[in-house]
C-alpha cells in the first residue's frame, strides 16, 4: 500500500494548520490590546465626570445640611488640643475661612473678634481657619486684629476641601443641631452679622 499520498496530505493539514495559527496570532494580540486600552480610558472617563460632579458641589449648597466633621489644630499661642467640631454639639459655631494676604478678610477681622466676645457667653463659639498661609503672617494678622479666638492652620486644605470653600473670607455658621444655617460669602457686616447670632442663640 502506497502511504506516501496519505503523508503528504497530513503534512499539507498540519502545516497550514500551524500557518493559519501564526497568521492570526498578531491579530489577535492587537485586539486584545485595543479592547484594554479602551476600558481604561472608560475608567479614567468615569473618573473625571465624578471629579467634575465633586467641582460643582458650592459652598453655599451645603446651607440646611450637617455640617462636615472636622478637627482643627490650633496655633501654637492657644495652648490647647485640636478642637473638633463633634465636640461642640449643642453650641452655635462660626467657622470663619480666612488668610493674611486677603484684604477682604481685613475688613471683617476686628468686627469677628468683637462678636466672639459678645456672644461667647451665650454658647457660641468663633473658629478661624487660616487657608493657604504661612504661619509668619498669620501670627502677624492675629496679632494686629487681637485675634483670641481660636484659630488654626487648615492642614492639608482638609477642612476648605470639606466646606467647598469659592475663596476667603467665608463664613459658616452652624445651629446647636449641627447643621448649617448660613453661609456667608465675602465680609460680614456688623447688623448682619448680630442679626444671625441673636436668631442662633434664641
Amino acid at each position: 500500500m502506497d502511504y506516501s499520498f496519505d503523508f503528504l496530505m497530513i503534512n499539507f493539514w498540519c502545516n497550514g494548520f500551524g500557518n493559519s495559527q501564526s497568521h492570526y496570532a498578531p491579530a489577535y494580540a492587537k485586539m486584545k490590546n485595543i479592547l484594554l486600552i479602551i476600558g481604561i480610558l472608560f475608567l479614567l472617563g468615569l473618573m473625571i465626570i465624578f471629579a467634575i460632579n465633586l467641582q460643582n458641589i458650592k459652598s453655599t449648597d451645603l446651607k440646611d445640611r450637617p455640617a462636615p466633621a472636622f478637627t482643627l489644630t490650633l496655633f501654637d499661642q492657644f495652648k490647647e488640643k485640636p478642637i473638633a467640631l463633634a465636640d461642640l454639639q449643642g453650641k452655635v459655631v462660626v467657622l470663619n475661612f480666612w488668610a493674611s494676604w486677603c484684604v477682604e478678610c481685613y475688613k471683617e477681622a476686628a468686627l469677628l473678634e468683637q462678636a466672639w466676645q459678645d456672644y461667647r457667653a451665650k454658647g457660641v463659639v468663633f473658629l478661624g481657619v487660616d487657608y493657604l498661609d504661612t504661619d509668619k503672617e498669620a501670627q502677624g494678622y492675629m496679632q494686629k486684629y487681637g485675634i483670641t479666638y481660636p484659630s488654626g492652620p487648615d492642614l492639608g486644605s482638609k477642612i476648605s476641601q470639606a466646606y467647598a470653600i469659592t475663596g476667603v473670607p467665608e463664613t459658616f455658621f452652624i445651629d446647636r443641631q449641627g447643621k448649617i444655617a448660613h453661609v456667608q460669602i465675602g465680609p460680614i457686616e456688623q447688623r448682619d452679622l448680630y442679626d444671625l447670632l441673636d436668631k442662633l442663640t434664641k
